[in-house]
Formats: structure tokens, sequence, C-alpha cells
């Protein structure tokens, strides 16, 4: 690896927070796009496994049966991620590695963490680890899924039994990874697992996976765990017209993107207008499950990708129109950091029992290539300043937030795309499995590298001025 500072470089402003070593900066993955051994060990099928087997439903028919080979390369990556300088790392523990069908422990995937936790406290860098991102084991799938509530309960069995084997070294727990994404793209569309389309199904999935939620975080505090959150992807939205009708369109689209999450988190009901976009599902509530819902948590996962730009779509909800003329992902996404701003101000001001914040995923896809042993990825770079400078600025504003995570320490499968966008930080050669860090990764390396001297310096000045004479 070189030391060549990549040019653009990254910064932070003088006085920021981030300066702080206590501010985290990480970088995350997940079990399922980084594993491959999805037969090894004792891992049963999950419900990605089953629906990757559906002709046209991965772009290219692609599979995440080898992925990052990450279950035989883990030391080498988390080597790689240690050497980039990072404080925390953002993993999952793969259900259907960690549990047999019975419900008992799989040893074998116990030892996998293990050596992966232990390896990462050896570096210093501190698990943030999820429960549930999207992966759930095909046998639960086969009895109702996230449309039975036994589901939840079968999470909180999953938090309860990994927390007590694994949970002595993990700095942070997530219950659930965007499960916006898990309700409304697996049961709303049908675009992702199970493959499910129906509004009732995405409404009735959402109340079950919150639940799950609700039901993990004391089974995960009884086994001693200090840091409890959620993870949810949220979205920056804009009117694209001042017409009443649109504007009653952002806020069904708000309703839907952000606060069908976060209000049963943090106000214990879920938002009025949702009665309005899908009026004939109503999520299937019980005695005492929304103040389970609403129990208070150690702090919130936001990952922030993009702006949706809405407008009326004649009927009773909304259309995301988009924008002309504006810079873009591979993935088609706008870019738009001001909404990472606009949207943690949002938050605070709508909930006044907003725990502290982790960005837990922020990035982009680019089309990128190894030449002469170099990734540049310009984009990237200027993408990853213009946000943390965004962040600095809803920092100064009063939000806490305490870490940034970039999305995603490596080129991974990316659900139904396949291996068609490249989201890392490190390059991976699919072929050779080769890692090359991208010129972002320098450049995240160069501006942590400056901050522990800052912070050194700043210790070492402060030790002198007590020093006695």
């Amino acid at each position: 690896m070189t030391d060549t500072l990549p040019t653009p470089a990254l910064d932070l402003p003088p006085g920021s927070p981030m300066w702080n070593p206590d501010f985290l900066f990480g970088a995350g993955t997940s079990a399922y796009q980084v594993e491959g051994a999805v037969s090894e060990d004792g891992r049963t099928p999950c419900i990605w496994d089953t629906f990757a087997g559906r002709p046209g439903a991965i772009r290219d028919g692609a599979s995440a049966a080898i992925a990052c080979d990450h279950y035989r390369r883990w030391q080498d990556d988390i080597d790689l991620l240690a050497t980039l300088g990072f404080d925390a790392y953002r993993l999952s523990f793969a259900w259907s590695r960690l549990l047999r069908e019975d419900g008992s422990v799989n040893p074998a995937g116990v030892a996998f963490y293990d050596r992966i936790l232990d390896r990462l406290l050896a570096h210093g860098i501190k698990p943030f680890v999820t429960l549930y991102h999207w992966d759930l084991p095909q046998h639960l799938q086969d009895r109702g899924g996230w449309l039975n509530r036994d589901t939840a309960h079968r999470l909180a069995d999953f938090a309860d039994l990994a927390s007590r084997h694994l949970g002595d070294r993990v700095h942070a727990w997530t219950t659930l990874n965007e499960p916006w994404c898990s309700a409304w793209l697996g049961h709303g569309t049908g675009l992702h697992a199970p493959g499910l389309a129906g509004e009732a199904y995405a409404v009735e999935a959402m109340h079950h996976l919150l639940l799950g939620h609700g039901l993990a975080l004391p089974a995960l505090r009884a086994n001693g765990a200090r840091q409890v959150g959620i993870v949810t992807n949220v979205t920056a939205i804009s009117a694209d017209t001042q017409r009443p009708a649109d504007l009653q369109a952002v806020d069904l689209a708000r309703a839907c993107y952000n606060h069908w999450v976060l209000d049963p988190l943090f106000k214990g009901h879920y938002p009025e207008a949702l009665a309005s976009l899908w009026p004939a599902a109503r999520p299937p509530i019980r005695e005492g499950d929304m103040a389970l819902i609403a129990a208070p948590m150690d702090y919130i996962g936001i990952n922030y990708y993009f702006r949706a730009n809405v407008r009326s779509d004649g009927e009773h909800g909304f259309a995301d129109k988009g924008l002309d003329r504006v810079e873009r992902t591979v993935m088609g996404w706008e870019v738009y950091p001001a909404g990472l701003r606009d949207v943690l101000i949002g938050f605070a001001g709508r909930y006044p029992n907003l725990p502290p914040v982790h960005i837990t995923e922020n990035g982009m896809s680019s089309d990128d290539h190894v030449i002469d042993g170099r990734v540049d990825d310009e984009q990237r770079v200027r993408y990853l300043q213009r946000h943390l400078d965004a962040l600095g600025q809803a920092i100064r504003a009063g939000v806490d937030v305490r870490g940034y995570f970039a999305w995603s320490l490596m080129d991974n499968f990316e659900w139904t795309e396949g291996y068609a966008q490249r989201f890392g930080l490190v390059h991976v050669d699919y072929d050779t499995q080769a890692r090359v860090p991208k010129d972002s990764a320098l450049a995240l390396q160069a501006l942590l590298r400056r901050r522990r001297e800052l912070s050194g310096a700043r210790t070492g000045a402060s030790r002198a001025a007590r020093a006695p004479a």
C-alpha cells in the first residue's frame, strides 16, 4: 500500500468534533454480501439464497455463493481495515450460520465470529454487530417469515444466543438493518427477498420487524449489552412544485420513507399519513406492542444516500419525479449531501427523545477500475468530503452524532444488482479475489492518520502543561 496522498484529499474543518478521537470513523459490510461459503460448516439456506435462484431476480444471474470469499479471507480483510486506520467496523452475524434449524447454536458459526471479534479487538477496532441484515433463514420463511408474528420472537431468541456466546466483545448491537427495505422492497414491491408484492404484506411485515426489535432489546441487555440500537435508511425529500398537491406528496413521502420506522420508535405510533397512503392496509397491532417498539435505545443508526423529488401521483400517493442535470452515481442515485444535514436536523426537531446518532451507511457506487495498481475514484472522494461537511453542519446545529461509517469496506454482492455496482473503498477482483484500496480509502487513511497525530500532539502538550516545573 502506498503512502502517497491521493488528490483530492479529505479534510475536516478546524474545531470539528470529528477531529476528536472519541468520534468513531468506520466502514461496514454485511455477512451475505461478503462471506460466501453459503453451504459450508453448518450454514443453512437463507431467503436470499432462495431468491437468487429465481430466474431474472439478480442481475446477470449472479449469486453470493463466493462473493468476496470473506469466510476464508477474513483475517486479511480485518488487517486491511486496521491498516486503513478505522476505529470501528460494522458487520453482521449470519443468522443461518450461527443457529441451526432447531434453534440450537452452530459451533462452527460461533467459532468463525469468535475469530473475527478477537482479531478486531487485537487491532483496537470496535465491533458494531448487526443481527438482522436481511438474511432470514429459509426455514423461518417457510413458516411465514415476517408475515408470521412468531418470527419476531425468533429474532429475540437469536439476539439472546448471539449475545450470550459473543457479546463480551461487541461494542454495539444493531437489532435490524433498514427495516424499510425488508418490509417494502421485500414485501411491498417484491424486488428483494422474499419477493412478495402487496401493500398489506409490507405493513404487516414492518410491524413484525419492529416488534422483533422491541423483543430483542431486553434480550440483549439481559446479557450485558450496553449499546443497543437499530439502523434505518432515510431519504431527503423535496417537492417538485409548490402546488398544494405536491406539498401533500412530500408529507406522504416522508411518512413512507422516514416516519414509518421512526415514529413508532420515538412516538409510539405509526404516522397517520400511512392510512391515506395505503387505506386498505393496517398494521396487526396487539396490546403492548407499541410500548415494546418504543422502548428507549442507546443510539440510532442512520443510513443516508440520496434525495427523492416528489409530486402527487394524482390519486392518494406520490411519485418520484427526479431532477434533471444533477450529479448522479452509477446506481442512478442523486448526490445530494445537504440532505444528510437536513434530515438529521429535522429528526432532532421532530423527536426530542432522539438518542445519539451514528451515520451507519453513506457511500456511492462508481465505475471503478484498477489501472497500474491504482483505482482513481475521485468522485467518491468528493462525495465523502461533501457529506462529511454536511455532517459537520448538522453537528454544529446541535445534532448529537457520535460516528460515521462509510459503505462499504469493499466491493461486494450488491443484492439484486449482483456484482454490477461497486460501493467499496477497496476494489475486489472477483476472479482473483485481489483487494486494492481505492483513492478514497487512501484519502480516509490519510485523514485518520492526521487526526491521530493531532490528538497525540494535543495530549503531549496537555501533559507538558501539567508537568511540575
